[in-house]
C-alpha cells in the first residue's frame, strides 16, 4: 500500500473517531434534556466571556439551544468592565468598596445607560439565531423591588439590594415564548433607580421563580481544593461542605459572596448552582450535558445526583 494511501486511510479513520465521540455526546446527553425539559434555568452571564467576541457567541449559542431543546432559559446579564470604560471616557475613576461599585447620581445615569445597550446588544445576537428575547430591566413591570445597600458600614450611594422580585413579565415573556434577558438595574419604593449587583440579581430571580439550575459565569474553573491548582477542582458540593470551605479559609476574597450566593439560592428552592468558567467555549452545554461536566454544582445536602447519574 502506497504512503499516501497508508495517511488518507488513517485520515478517516481519525475523522469517525471524531464523528463517533460527537454522536456519543448527544447521546449522553438525551437523559438530561429529558429530564430538564420545561425546567427554567437562569444564567448569570458577565466577566470575560462579555468582552471577547467569539465567547459571546459560543454563549448565546449555548442559551439558545438550551431553549430549542425545551428548557427556559433567562438571562441576567452584568456590564461592570464596560460601565468602568464609559466612565473613564468622562474622567470619572471608579471606586469600589468590597466588590461593590460606588454609584453616585452621575455614575447611575451611566449604569442604566450601559447596561441597557448591552442589553440590546444581546437580544439581538439571540435574534439572529432566530430565538425570540426580549431585553427588561428590573425597572420593567416592577421586576425588582429594591432597597439601598451598604458595603463596609459605608453609604456607597444608588446600590441597591434585592427585597422582592415579581416574576409576572418574566413569566409572561416565557409563555410566549422569549428569552428574557435582564438588565440588573431596579428600583425603591420612592421610583429611584439603583444599580444591583449582577449576581445578587440573578439570584433573587433564580430564587423566586424556583429555578432547576442557575448557573454563574466567571473567571475561574469552578471551586478547588487547592485555589491555585485547577486540578484539583471539585465537581459537587453540598451547601454544608461548601459553608465549611468558607470556614476553613479554602475559600476565600471575592469568591466568599458569589459562594454564600449559591447557598442561599439552593437553600431557597433552587435545584442546583453551577459555577462555570466563562472563559471555555460551550462551558454550559459541557456543564449540564454531560456526566462530570467542567465546572463546579453545589447542591442541597439531603440531595446527591440526578436519578439519571446515579447507574
Amino acid at each position: 500500500m502506497a504512503i499516501t494511501e497508508v495517511r488518507e486511510d488513517k485520515k478517516m479513520e481519525d475523522k469517525m473517531k471524531e464523528v463517533v465521540l460527537k454522536a456519543e455526546t448527544l447521546i449522553e446527553a438525551l437523559p438530561y434534556i429529558r429530564d430538564f425539559n420545561g425546567k427554567k434555568v437562569v444564567v448569570k452571564y458577565g466577566g470575560s466571556a462579555m468582552l471577547d467576541e467569539k465567547l459571546q457567541e459560543s454563549v448565546i449559542k449555548d442559551v439558545a439551544l438550551l431553549k430549542l431543546v425545551g428548557m427556559q432559559p433567562i438571562i441576567v446579564h452584568g456590564g461592570g468592565k464596560e460601565i468602568s470604560k464609559w466612565l473613564g471616557y468622562m474622567g470619572k475613576e471608579s471606586e469600589f468598596v468590597e466588590g461593590l461599585r460606588v454609584t453616585d447620581a452621575d455614575t447611575i445615569e451611566v449604569a442604566e445607560m450601559v447596561l441597557n445597550k448591552v442589553n440590546k446588544h444581546l437580544v439581538q445576537m439571540m435574534e439572529k439565531l432566530g430565538v425570540k428575547a426580549a431585553g427588561i430591566s428590573g425597572k420593567d413591570g416592577g421586576t425588582m423591588l429594591c432597597e439601598k445597600k451598604t458595603a463596609g458600614g459605608r453609604d456607597i450611594g444608588f446600590v441597591g439590594k434585592v427585597k422582592s422580585v415579581n416574576s409576572d413579565l418574566i413569566d409572561t415573556l416565557i409563555a410566549k415564548d422569549f428569552i428574557p434577558i435582564i438588565a440588573p438595574i431596579g428600583m425603591d419604593e420612592n421610583y429611584q433607580a439603583y444599580n444591583i449587583n449582577a449576581d445578587d440579581a440573578a439570584s433573587a430571580v433564580a430564587k423566586c421563580i424556583h429555578a432547576e439550575k442557575l448557573a454563574f459565569m466567571t473567571d475561574i474553573e469552578g471551586v478547588c481544593k487547592d485555589p491555585k491548582d485547577p486540578e484539583t477542582l471539585l465537581s459537587v458540593l453540598t451547601t454544608d461542605e461548601a459553608k465549611q470551605l468558607i470556614e476553613d479559609g479554602t475559600i476565600g476574597g471575592g469568591m466568599i459572596p458569589k459562594i454564600r450566593n449559591c447557598v442561599e439560592a439552593v437553600e431557597e428552592g433552587v435545584s442546583r448552582v453551577h459555577i462555570l468558567d466563562g472563559r471555555r467555549q460551550h462551558c454550559l452545554l459541557l456543564e449540564f450535558f454531560t456526566r462530570k461536566g467542567i465546572g463546579t454544582a453545589i447542591i442541597d445536602n439531603h440531595t446527591t445526583l440526578y436519578p439519571h447519574e446515579q447507574d
